[in-house]
């Protein structure tokens, strides 16, 4: 009986593993940019993000090889961020501060920013970026380019993701072990089916027309995952959606310490691997393929060693392949069972919250837990 289980738990390792080598050379960065310089708008929300803003506009306005303007829309923070902004558009006149009107009820804050910065820019091109994400100066460029290249309507990719408390280092490079591990890349640019929308809400290409006809951030106003969220909404609308290694083109420090991670990943859990009809099978694949080899290398015995010994080989190959990949740390990797664990078990506190109906918080708002 263990050694079925053993067997079990390495098929189990190797189905994301050989899903995630065969996606690494589909999940490319983008080329560099030739030709035209396309004309961007980098659209940049922000809510108390003095930290933050100063190196996301500063970053943003170094851009080479495109015509851009950054916007600004400071969403009623009550720290400095409108006046770092303001001296930065003084000496640049490419940078503009706007006010945020009003939340209207039922709206995320982030996407109810979004949708008034998509009404404000002037560009064909519009690229939404966080506050804590800074391009590299041929960033827009290159990402422009691979939309050209690409024939989507909206792009994304996963910035490279700066990480210093251990359980930054431990579950935010999960991100790329999630995606790549489990969503097929081929199939996703043959079909336009919703399940296939894929993203990173740090850093979204869009072109102006599609975004307008697909509802634009307005198509999932009371969502906490624009990164599920909005490739869904482009490919509901008939729209195709692709994805890129964002590693050269930004960075990203997501999020600051413990606290911030756990509230950060658990906001919108349930509109990922969370949701209810997820959460079971996500778990036991997760648990047999990640976190049961191990277990049984270390505990087994005998015949048991050689299907376990398979199983945590196969589980480790790909953070392996993405600390060198993405640049990712070394020791997350290393501990990446218990980063697993411990992601199952914010998977399922996220869960129960919403059961609960208790709201999620966020940048000083909560959210109903019909909207989490």
């Amino acid at each position: 009986m263990i050694l079925g289980l053993a067997v079990a738990c390495a098929l189990a390792a190797l189905l994301p593993a050989l899903l995630f080598r065969r996606n690494l050379g589909l999940y490319a960065p983008p080329p560099p940019m030739q030709g035209d310089r396309p004309a961007i708008s980098i659209l940049i929300p922000a809510r108390d993000e003095e930290g933050a803003i100063r190196g996301a506009v500063e970053a943003a306005l170094t851009s080479e090889g495109a015509e851009i303007e950054v916007i600004v829309l400071d969403d009623h923070s009550e720290d400095r961020t409108a006046a770092i902004v303001r001296e930065i558009a003084a000496r640049d006149p490419r940078a503009r501060l706007e006010p945020a009107p009003p939340l209207p009820a039922g709206w995320n804050g982030k996407q109810h920013a979004c949708a008034v910065l998509g009404r404000l820019a002037h560009s064909p091109l519009l690229l939404f970026v966080d506050a804590d994400v800074r391009l590299a100066p041929d960033g827009a460029a290159r990402a422009a380019a691979f939309l050209a290249a690409s024939g989507a309507d909206l792009a994304s990719g996963v910035p490279r993701q700066e990480t210093v408390t251990l359980l930054e280092r431990l579950l935010i490079p999960l991100i790329h072990f999630v995606l790549l591990g489990f969503l097929p890349i081929e199939r996703m640019r043959r079909a336009r089916h919703p399940a296939y929308g894929a993203g990173c809400g740090q850093l979204f290409l869009a072109r102006r027309e599609a975004y307008e006809k697909a509802g634009g951030h307005a198509a999932i106003r009371a969502s906490l995952h624009d990164g599920v969220a909005l490739p869904r909404a482009f490919r509901r609308a008939g729209f195709s959606t692709d994805l890129f290694d964002a590693t050269t083109v930004a960075t990203c420090r997501m999020y600051r310490g413990a606290g911030e991670v756990w509230r950060g990943l658990s906001k919108n859990a349930t509109e990922g691997l969370a949701a209810p009809e997820k959460i079971v099978p996500a778990t036991l694949l997760l648990l047999a393929g990640q976190v049961m080899p191990p277990l049984l290398l270390l505990l087994g015995s005998g015949w048991v060693l050689i299907p376990a010994a398979i199983g945590t080989a196969t589980a480790y190959l790909p953070r392996l392949a993405a600390v060198r990949r993405f640049r990712q740390p070394l020791d997350g990797a290393l501990l990446h069972p218990l980063g697993i664990s411990i992601f199952l078990v914010l998977q399922w506190v996220a869960l129960g919250r919403k059961m609960l109906g208790r709201p999620a918080g966020w940048k000083g708002r909560t959210y109903g837990a019909s909207v989490s």
